[in-house]
């Protein structure tokens, strides 16, 4: 962990009925860009360390925990992403953050179209990972199910069955005891509320409305989620480009961090190059 992320301010975000725990590392000058990231379901702040530490000398530094998760609390009432959308832009705000490169993987990614179709202009480029732009046909039926077995079984059992389904064999022991470990600590009411809202949500019209440049991110052993990403993300939004993670499942910034930080240096260096945040 570099003294830069070590020196990070910490923000606690009021949002009626629950509160958003966010990190902000200011850049290093006052033209330099912001990346803002947006966590998965059942993960937290920490899934993106490797990238933080990486990009804190190029870049303003800009990360939270959705809803329910990691440090932030659980909503009172029920949610949805119109609800996860304005969270991340009230971080943004709350940190004083006009404009920023967004970076979101699975949940994080309707939470991003949500917050774009509130406001587009806030917004320097995209970076979706592993998510989807609607609630695939049946797929509420499968959140059903995940959360039948989190209350049957407990977050811990959840988490060894979602460390199994996320990762690739490849990865190493300790790695995948961090993110069982990781999962295990979101609470139940937590996972419940934001599995809820992915039940359904559909901002599929959002794409054709994106400008700002956009890169999809997929981990190549991630089941259907490649391919559906290069067959109804990227031709529904002008010019993005994909590139694929290989010996990457779920959660490719956090099992092969070094390839996932490379790609999106490469692309936000290139994106944003002359661009002031």
């Amino acid at each position: 962990m570099t003294s830069e992320v070590s020196k990070a301010q910490i923000l606690k975000i009021d949002r009626g009925g629950y509160h958003l725990y966010a990190e902000a590392i200011a850049p290093q000058s006052d033209t330099a860009p912001w990346i803002i990231f947006g966590n998965s379901l059942v993960t937290d702040i920490t899934l993106w360390d490797a990238q933080a530490a990486a990009l804190a000398d190029r870049y303003g530094i800009l990360r939270y925990d959705q809803a329910g998760h990691g440090k932030s609390t659980v909503p009172m009432q029920p949610i949805d992403f119109d609800d996860l959308g304005s969270d991340l832009l009230a971080v943004m705000d709350a940190a004083g953050v006009a404009r920023a490169s967004y970076v979101g993987l699975s949940m994080g990614v309707p939470t991003g179209l949500a917050a774009h179709k509130m406001a587009a202009d806030r917004f320097a480029a995209l970076v979706l990972c592993d998510g989807q732009a609607r609630t695939a046909p049946g797929g509420a039926a499968g959140w059903v199910d995940r959360i039948a077995m989190a209350e049957a079984s407990g977050m811990e059992a959840f988490a060894a069955a979602t460390v199994d389904r996320w990762l690739t064999s490849g990865t190493g022991a300790e790695r995948r005891q961090e993110l069982a470990k990781m999962i295990a600590a979101t609470p139940l009411d937590g996972f419940r509320a934001c599995t809820t809202a992915l039940m359904d949500y559909d901002y599929a019209d959002e794409l054709a409305r994106i400008t700002c440049p956009t890169l999809l991110i997929a981990g190549a052993e991630d089941g259907a989620i490649p391919e559906g990403m290069a067959t109804k993300l990227k031709p529904a939004i002008a010019q993005a480009k994909m590139q694929i993670i290989e010996r990457a499942g779920h959660v490719p910034c956090y099992e092969q961090p070094d390839a996932f930080t490379a790609m999106l240096s490469d692309f936000l260096e290139t994106t944003l190059k002359g661009v002031a945040a």
